[in-house]
Protein backbone atom coordinates (compact mmCIF):
# COMPACT_ATOMS: atom_id res chain seq x y z
CA UNK A 1 0.00 0.00 0.00
CA UNK A 2 1.32 3.74 -1.20
CA UNK A 3 1.32 6.15 2.07
CA UNK A 4 2.07 9.64 2.02
CA UNK A 5 2.41 13.00 4.02
CA UNK A 6 0.92 16.36 4.07
CA UNK A 7 1.52 19.02 6.41
CA UNK A 8 -0.80 21.88 7.53
CA UNK A 9 1.47 24.95 7.68
CA UNK A 10 -0.81 26.30 10.46
CA UNK A 11 -0.35 29.39 12.83
CA UNK A 12 -2.94 28.29 15.35
CA UNK A 13 -1.79 30.16 17.92
CA UNK A 14 -2.38 33.66 16.02
CA UNK A 15 -6.04 33.71 15.25
CA UNK A 16 -6.94 36.17 18.42
CA UNK A 17 -4.47 38.99 17.11
CA UNK A 18 -5.50 38.23 13.53
CA UNK A 19 -9.18 38.54 14.10
CA UNK A 20 -8.54 41.33 15.93
CA UNK A 21 -6.70 42.72 13.09
CA UNK A 22 -3.80 43.75 15.53
CA UNK A 23 -0.79 45.86 14.60
CA UNK A 24 1.51 44.06 16.41
CA UNK A 25 3.96 41.39 15.10
CA UNK A 26 2.70 37.33 15.59
CA UNK A 27 4.29 35.74 18.74
CA UNK A 28 5.23 33.00 16.58
CA UNK A 29 6.16 33.96 13.22
CA UNK A 30 4.75 32.17 10.04
CA UNK A 31 8.76 31.79 8.89
CA UNK A 32 9.16 29.84 12.19
CA UNK A 33 6.31 27.72 11.38
CA UNK A 34 7.25 27.28 7.67
CA UNK A 35 11.20 26.31 8.79
CA UNK A 36 9.83 23.70 11.05
CA UNK A 37 7.36 22.34 8.48
CA UNK A 38 9.76 22.63 5.59
CA UNK A 39 12.14 20.27 8.30
CA UNK A 40 9.28 18.17 8.27
CA UNK A 41 8.34 17.90 4.65
CA UNK A 42 12.20 17.56 3.91
CA UNK A 43 11.96 14.16 5.81
CA UNK A 44 8.90 12.57 3.57
CA UNK A 45 11.16 11.17 1.35
CA UNK A 46 14.52 9.59 3.28
CA UNK A 47 12.25 8.07 5.47
CA UNK A 48 10.58 6.06 3.10
CA UNK A 49 7.18 7.87 2.55
CA UNK A 50 6.02 7.22 -1.25
CA UNK A 51 4.30 10.94 -1.38
CA UNK A 52 3.85 14.69 -0.79
CA UNK A 53 0.69 16.34 -0.65
CA UNK A 54 -0.09 19.78 -0.50
CA UNK A 55 -3.48 21.59 0.78
CA UNK A 56 -4.60 25.13 -1.01
CA UNK A 57 -5.51 27.40 1.34
CA UNK A 58 -4.86 31.56 1.94
CA UNK A 59 -5.37 34.69 3.99
CA UNK A 60 -5.35 33.59 6.88
CA UNK A 61 -3.27 31.43 10.27
CA UNK A 62 -5.30 28.27 9.41
CA UNK A 63 -3.36 26.58 6.71
CA UNK A 64 -0.44 29.09 5.22
CA UNK A 65 0.86 27.17 1.89
CA UNK A 66 -0.22 30.19 -0.38
CA UNK A 67 -1.43 27.44 -2.93
CA UNK A 68 -0.74 23.88 -3.82
CA UNK A 69 1.04 23.80 -6.87
CA UNK A 70 3.75 26.72 -6.00
CA UNK A 71 4.25 24.78 -2.68
CA UNK A 72 4.93 20.97 -4.52
CA UNK A 73 6.70 22.71 -7.15
CA UNK A 74 9.54 23.57 -4.55
CA UNK A 75 9.50 20.09 -2.68
CA UNK A 76 9.56 18.91 -6.50
CA UNK A 77 13.29 20.35 -6.57
CA UNK A 78 13.95 19.11 -3.51
CA UNK A 79 13.43 15.43 -3.83
CA UNK A 80 14.42 12.99 -6.43
CA UNK A 81 11.99 9.86 -5.77
CA UNK A 82 8.55 10.34 -4.23
CA UNK A 83 5.62 11.21 -6.21
CA UNK A 84 3.11 14.29 -5.44
CA UNK A 85 -0.42 15.24 -5.33
CA UNK A 86 -2.78 18.21 -4.40
CA UNK A 87 -5.56 17.98 -1.81
CA UNK A 88 -6.80 20.35 -3.28
CA UNK A 89 -6.23 22.68 -6.37
CA UNK A 90 -9.44 25.22 -5.35
CA UNK A 91 -10.65 25.80 -9.46
CA UNK A 92 -13.15 28.74 -8.30
CA UNK A 93 -10.94 30.85 -7.25
CA UNK A 94 -8.30 31.12 -10.17
CA UNK A 95 -8.15 31.74 -13.60
CA UNK A 96 -8.15 28.29 -15.31
CA UNK A 97 -5.43 29.00 -18.14
CA UNK A 98 -2.88 29.82 -15.41
CA UNK A 99 -3.61 27.10 -13.44
CA UNK A 100 -3.12 24.21 -16.37
CA UNK A 101 0.31 25.94 -17.00
CA UNK A 102 1.32 25.48 -13.49
CA UNK A 103 0.44 21.98 -13.76
CA UNK A 104 2.00 21.26 -17.09
CA UNK A 105 5.55 22.90 -15.76
CA UNK A 106 5.23 20.97 -12.07
CA UNK A 107 4.49 17.42 -14.36
CA UNK A 108 7.63 18.34 -16.30
CA UNK A 109 9.81 19.27 -13.77
CA UNK A 110 9.00 15.62 -11.97
CA UNK A 111 10.40 14.22 -15.00
CA UNK A 112 7.94 11.51 -14.94
CA UNK A 113 7.35 11.01 -11.03
CA UNK A 114 3.28 10.81 -10.39
CA UNK A 115 1.16 14.57 -10.20
CA UNK A 116 -2.12 13.42 -8.73
CA UNK A 117 -4.70 16.24 -9.43
CA UNK A 118 -6.96 16.63 -6.56
CA UNK A 119 -9.53 19.51 -7.41
CA UNK A 120 -12.33 21.23 -5.16
CA UNK A 121 -14.36 24.18 -5.06
CA UNK A 122 -13.60 25.53 -1.60
CA UNK A 123 -16.07 26.76 1.46
CA UNK A 124 -14.66 29.47 2.99
CA UNK A 125 -15.83 32.45 2.59
CA UNK A 126 -12.87 34.87 3.33
CA UNK A 127 -10.91 33.13 0.46
CA UNK A 128 -13.35 34.03 -2.01
CA UNK A 129 -13.81 37.17 -0.73
CA UNK A 130 -10.10 37.46 -1.43
CA UNK A 131 -10.15 36.46 -4.51
CA UNK A 132 -13.14 38.62 -5.61
CA UNK A 133 -15.48 35.42 -6.47
CA UNK A 134 -19.22 35.16 -5.87
CA UNK A 135 -19.03 32.35 -3.23
CA UNK A 136 -22.15 31.05 -4.72
CA UNK A 137 -21.11 30.66 -8.14
CA UNK A 138 -18.50 28.41 -7.09
CA UNK A 139 -20.22 25.22 -8.89
CA UNK A 140 -20.47 26.86 -11.91
CA UNK A 141 -17.09 27.93 -12.04
CA UNK A 142 -15.84 24.76 -10.72
CA UNK A 143 -17.47 22.95 -13.45
CA UNK A 144 -16.35 25.26 -16.38
CA UNK A 145 -12.80 25.36 -14.97
CA UNK A 146 -12.30 21.92 -15.24
CA UNK A 147 -13.54 22.25 -18.47
CA UNK A 148 -11.21 24.56 -19.67
CA UNK A 149 -8.44 22.33 -17.56
CA UNK A 150 -9.03 19.15 -19.40
CA UNK A 151 -9.17 20.95 -23.09
CA UNK A 152 -5.82 22.39 -22.48
CA UNK A 153 -3.91 19.50 -21.11
CA UNK A 154 -5.32 17.05 -23.73
CA UNK A 155 -5.41 19.81 -26.75
CA UNK A 156 -2.12 21.50 -27.85
CA UNK A 157 -4.40 24.13 -29.19
CA UNK A 158 -7.47 24.89 -28.02
CA UNK A 159 -10.35 27.62 -27.05
CA UNK A 160 -12.91 28.40 -24.78
CA UNK A 161 -16.62 30.13 -24.77
CA UNK A 162 -18.52 30.10 -21.82
CA UNK A 163 -20.44 31.89 -18.83
CA UNK A 164 -17.44 32.81 -17.00
CA UNK A 165 -14.20 32.44 -19.19
CA UNK A 166 -14.08 33.22 -23.27
CA UNK A 167 -10.51 32.34 -24.70
CA UNK A 168 -9.50 32.68 -27.84
CA UNK A 169 -7.14 30.00 -29.27
CA UNK A 170 -4.34 29.25 -27.38
CA UNK A 171 -1.83 26.88 -26.37
CA UNK A 172 0.10 25.29 -22.77
CA UNK A 173 3.64 25.27 -22.94
CA UNK A 174 5.41 23.46 -21.91
CA UNK A 175 3.37 20.36 -23.05
CA UNK A 176 2.92 18.07 -20.43
CA UNK A 177 4.74 14.89 -20.31
CA UNK A 178 1.92 12.92 -20.08
CA UNK A 179 -1.22 14.62 -20.24
CA UNK A 180 -3.37 11.69 -20.43
CA UNK A 181 -2.12 10.05 -16.72
CA UNK A 182 -3.02 13.57 -15.23
CA UNK A 183 -6.23 13.25 -16.65
CA UNK A 184 -7.07 10.06 -15.21
CA UNK A 185 -5.33 10.97 -12.12
CA UNK A 186 -7.98 13.94 -11.26
CA UNK A 187 -9.96 13.27 -8.18
CA UNK A 188 -12.38 15.62 -6.47
CA UNK A 189 -13.09 16.07 -2.82
CA UNK A 190 -16.24 16.61 -1.98
CA UNK A 191 -19.00 17.16 1.15
CA UNK A 192 -22.05 17.40 -0.21
CA UNK A 193 -24.39 14.75 -1.63
CA UNK A 194 -24.48 16.54 -4.61
CA UNK A 195 -21.06 16.88 -6.13
CA UNK A 196 -20.73 12.96 -5.63
CA UNK A 197 -22.62 12.04 -8.67
CA UNK A 198 -21.61 15.02 -10.91
CA UNK A 199 -17.84 13.21 -9.95
CA UNK A 200 -18.65 10.20 -10.51
CA UNK A 201 -20.69 10.62 -14.27
CA UNK A 202 -17.64 12.87 -15.21
CA UNK A 203 -15.25 9.81 -14.91
CA UNK A 204 -13.07 11.55 -12.11
CA UNK A 205 -11.75 10.14 -8.88
CA UNK A 206 -12.05 9.93 -4.94
CA UNK A 207 -10.06 12.04 -2.92
CA UNK A 208 -11.13 11.78 0.78
CA UNK A 209 -9.98 14.72 3.20
CA UNK A 210 -11.15 13.17 6.70
CA UNK A 211 -14.36 16.10 7.08
CA UNK A 212 -16.56 12.70 7.32
CA UNK A 213 -17.18 9.65 9.55
CA UNK A 214 -15.32 6.61 7.62
CA UNK A 215 -18.96 4.97 7.76
CA UNK A 216 -20.18 8.03 5.28
CA UNK A 217 -17.22 7.53 3.05
CA UNK A 218 -17.97 3.79 2.60
CA UNK A 219 -21.13 4.80 1.43
CA UNK A 220 -19.84 7.26 -1.03
CA UNK A 221 -17.45 4.82 -2.20
CA UNK A 222 -20.33 2.33 -3.10
CA UNK A 223 -22.62 4.79 -4.58
CA UNK A 224 -19.87 6.12 -6.40
CA UNK A 225 -18.90 2.72 -8.12
CA UNK A 226 -22.60 1.82 -8.50
CA UNK A 227 -22.49 5.13 -10.90
CA UNK A 228 -20.07 4.03 -12.66
CA UNK A 229 -21.04 0.76 -12.85
CA UNK A 230 -24.18 1.77 -14.77
CA UNK A 231 -22.12 3.29 -17.56
CA UNK A 232 -20.32 0.55 -17.55
CA UNK A 233 -16.76 1.21 -16.17
CA UNK A 234 -14.63 -0.02 -14.10
CA UNK A 235 -14.79 0.79 -10.05
CA UNK A 236 -11.79 2.70 -8.41
CA UNK A 237 -10.44 3.43 -5.11
CA UNK A 238 -10.31 6.94 -3.12
CA UNK A 239 -7.12 8.24 -1.53
CA UNK A 240 -7.98 8.99 1.69
CA UNK A 241 -6.01 11.94 4.26
CA UNK A 242 -5.86 10.19 7.82
CA UNK A 243 -4.02 12.03 11.28
CA UNK A 244 -1.76 9.68 12.77
CA UNK A 245 -0.08 10.09 16.58
CA UNK A 246 2.06 7.52 16.68
CA UNK A 247 4.35 6.72 20.30
CA UNK A 248 5.31 4.81 22.12
CA UNK A 249 2.66 4.44 24.65
CA UNK A 250 -1.43 4.51 24.25
CA UNK A 251 -1.85 7.61 26.64
CA UNK A 252 0.97 9.70 25.06
CA UNK A 253 -0.56 9.07 21.44
CA UNK A 254 -4.22 9.42 22.85
CA UNK A 255 -3.35 12.80 24.78
CA UNK A 256 -1.09 14.38 21.95
CA UNK A 257 -4.03 13.64 19.03
CA UNK A 258 -7.22 14.75 21.58
CA UNK A 259 -5.13 18.09 22.40
CA UNK A 260 -4.21 19.06 19.06
CA UNK A 261 -7.43 17.64 17.26
CA UNK A 262 -9.47 19.96 19.87
CA UNK A 263 -7.00 23.07 18.73
CA UNK A 264 -6.99 22.27 14.71
CA UNK A 265 -11.22 21.98 15.03
CA UNK A 266 -11.09 25.87 16.35
CA UNK A 267 -9.16 26.65 13.73
CA UNK A 268 -11.16 24.97 11.40
CA UNK A 269 -14.24 26.85 12.61
CA UNK A 270 -12.59 30.16 12.58
CA UNK A 271 -11.57 29.44 9.10
CA UNK A 272 -14.72 28.38 7.48
CA UNK A 273 -16.86 30.67 9.64
CA UNK A 274 -18.98 27.29 10.87
CA UNK A 275 -21.00 29.84 13.29
CA UNK A 276 -22.96 31.58 10.75
CA UNK A 277 -25.69 29.09 10.10
CA UNK A 278 -27.20 32.05 8.32
CA UNK A 279 -24.97 32.44 5.84
CA UNK A 280 -24.50 28.73 4.29
CA UNK A 281 -28.61 28.90 4.73
CA UNK A 282 -28.59 31.54 1.44
CA UNK A 283 -25.45 30.80 -0.36
CA UNK A 284 -26.00 28.56 -2.97
CA UNK A 285 -23.98 25.15 -3.41
CA UNK A 286 -23.29 25.60 0.34
CA UNK A 287 -26.84 24.29 2.33
CA UNK A 288 -25.48 21.38 3.20
CA UNK A 289 -23.00 22.84 5.39
CA UNK A 290 -25.39 23.59 7.87
CA UNK A 291 -24.75 20.56 9.36
CA UNK A 292 -21.43 21.85 10.15
CA UNK A 293 -22.33 24.85 11.53
CA UNK A 294 -25.32 23.59 14.14
CA UNK A 295 -22.73 21.13 15.16
CA UNK A 296 -20.19 24.33 16.12
CA UNK A 297 -23.26 25.99 17.80
CA UNK A 298 -24.90 22.97 20.12
CA UNK A 299 -21.40 21.19 21.29
CA UNK A 300 -18.15 22.31 22.68
CA UNK A 301 -14.86 22.40 20.99
CA UNK A 302 -13.65 19.52 23.37
CA UNK A 303 -16.68 17.02 22.15
CA UNK A 304 -16.35 17.72 18.27
CA UNK A 305 -11.92 17.26 18.85
CA UNK A 306 -12.64 14.37 20.70
CA UNK A 307 -15.33 12.95 18.34
CA UNK A 308 -12.59 13.96 15.38
CA UNK A 309 -9.75 12.20 17.16
CA UNK A 310 -11.28 9.18 18.22
CA UNK A 311 -11.86 7.37 14.02
CA UNK A 312 -7.96 8.57 13.73
CA UNK A 313 -4.74 6.62 13.73
CA UNK A 314 -3.53 6.93 17.22
CA UNK A 315 -1.67 5.02 19.78
CA UNK A 316 1.54 2.51 19.65
CA UNK A 317 3.10 1.48 16.18
CA UNK A 318 0.35 -1.86 16.25
CA UNK A 319 -2.23 0.06 17.51
CA UNK A 320 -1.46 2.27 14.57
CA UNK A 321 -0.91 -0.18 11.65
CA UNK A 322 -4.62 -2.10 13.23
CA UNK A 323 -6.27 1.40 12.77
CA UNK A 324 -4.87 1.98 9.10
CA UNK A 325 -5.76 -1.65 8.08
CA UNK A 326 -9.42 -0.71 9.25
CA UNK A 327 -9.40 2.30 7.80
CA UNK A 328 -8.38 0.55 4.73
CA UNK A 329 -11.42 -1.72 5.14
CA UNK A 330 -14.01 0.93 5.56
CA UNK A 331 -12.74 3.03 2.18
CA UNK A 332 -10.68 0.70 0.17
CA UNK A 333 -8.19 3.34 0.16
CA UNK A 334 -5.34 3.05 -2.44
CA UNK A 335 -3.38 5.71 -0.79
CA UNK A 336 -3.30 7.32 2.75
CA UNK A 337 -2.21 10.76 2.86
CA UNK A 338 -0.72 10.89 6.53
CA UNK A 339 -0.94 14.34 8.71
CA UNK A 340 1.73 13.81 11.64
CA UNK A 341 1.02 17.70 12.79
CA UNK A 342 -2.08 20.07 13.52
CA UNK A 343 -3.47 22.60 15.82
CA UNK A 344 -0.47 23.85 17.59
CA UNK A 345 1.93 20.41 17.93
CA UNK A 346 5.57 21.07 18.79
CA UNK A 347 7.46 20.22 15.99
CA UNK A 348 9.36 17.94 17.68
CA UNK A 349 6.67 15.86 18.72
CA UNK A 350 5.49 15.64 15.26
CA UNK A 351 8.53 14.59 14.71
CA UNK A 352 9.19 11.51 16.59
CA UNK A 353 5.61 10.58 15.82
CA UNK A 354 6.71 10.57 11.97
CA UNK A 355 10.18 9.14 12.56
CA UNK A 356 8.19 5.95 14.84
CA UNK A 357 5.46 5.34 12.28
CA UNK A 358 8.60 5.35 9.44
CA UNK A 359 10.40 2.66 11.27
CA UNK A 360 8.00 0.49 12.64
CA UNK A 361 4.78 0.97 10.64
CA UNK A 362 6.03 1.97 7.33
CA UNK A 363 7.44 -1.72 6.52
CA UNK A 364 4.21 -3.60 7.29
CA UNK A 365 2.34 -1.17 5.38
CA UNK A 366 3.77 -1.31 2.42
CA UNK A 367 3.65 -5.30 2.44
CA UNK A 368 0.30 -4.72 2.65
CA UNK A 369 -2.54 -4.97 -0.46
CA UNK A 370 -4.94 -2.30 -0.66
CA UNK A 371 -7.52 -4.06 -2.44
CA UNK A 372 -11.34 -2.63 -3.41
CA UNK A 373 -13.75 -4.56 -1.13
CA UNK A 374 -16.08 -6.53 -2.85
CA UNK A 375 -19.57 -4.30 -0.86
CA UNK A 376 -17.83 -1.24 -2.07
CA UNK A 377 -17.72 -2.22 -6.01
CA UNK A 378 -20.61 -0.80 -6.58
CA UNK A 379 -21.81 -3.74 -8.99
CA UNK A 380 -24.92 -5.06 -6.08
CA UNK A 381 -25.55 -1.51 -5.58
CA UNK A 382 -26.47 -1.32 -9.54
CA UNK A 383 -27.94 -4.28 -10.12
CA UNK A 384 -30.41 -3.86 -6.96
Amino acid sequence: MRIGVHFNYQNYTDWDRFEAHGASRSAIPDSQLYDEELLLGGLVEPLGFDSYWAIDHHFSPYIMTGGALQHLTYFAGKTSRIDFGSMVVVLPWYDPVVIAEQISVLDNLLQGRKLTLGLGRGAAKREFDAYRVPMDESRDRFAESLQVLQKALSQEWFSHEGRFFNIPETTIRPRPRDAQRLLDGMRVAWTSPETLPITANAGLGMLMTNQKSWEAYKEDVQGFNAIRAGKGWAPIQPSVAVNVSCFDTEAEAWDTILKHSIEAGISVQRHYGWKDVERFKNTKGYEQYVQFSEAVNTRTPEDLGERAARPQAWGTPDQVFEKLKHIQRMTSAEEFMLNFRFGAMPAAAAERSMRLFASDVLPRMHSLEAPLHADMTGAAVAVA
